[in-house]
């Protein structure tokens, strides 16, 4: 299925791009984020298990579960911390 990818602060500085367009074959984002790691180098240091990274699917916030569907957004983010 065809997706769009968005990549946010240091997750999109570190893999080089803001967005992408993807055709996976994830159906959740789970496996997508698995997906993206296995490409190796910088998508597998910013995305890695251990690290916590926010999720959103269609702009809302979600947790690795949810199931994708075609033309979906989704979004990769650090968590945001205040000063």
């Amino acid at each position: 299925m065809k997706i769009q990818i968005k990549y946010f602060a240091s997750i999109r500085e570190a893999v080089g791009q803001g967005s992408e367009a993807l055709d996976t074959p994830a159906t959740d984002l789970r496996t997508l984020r698995d997906e993206l790691i296995a490409r190796g180098g910088a998508y597998a240091e910013a995305l890695a298990r251990g690290k916590t990274v926010r999720l959103a699917l269609n702009q809302t916030l979600c947790d690795e579960s949810a199931a994708l569907t075609e033309g979906a957004e989704v979004a990769f983010f650090p968590p945001v911390t205040g000063g």
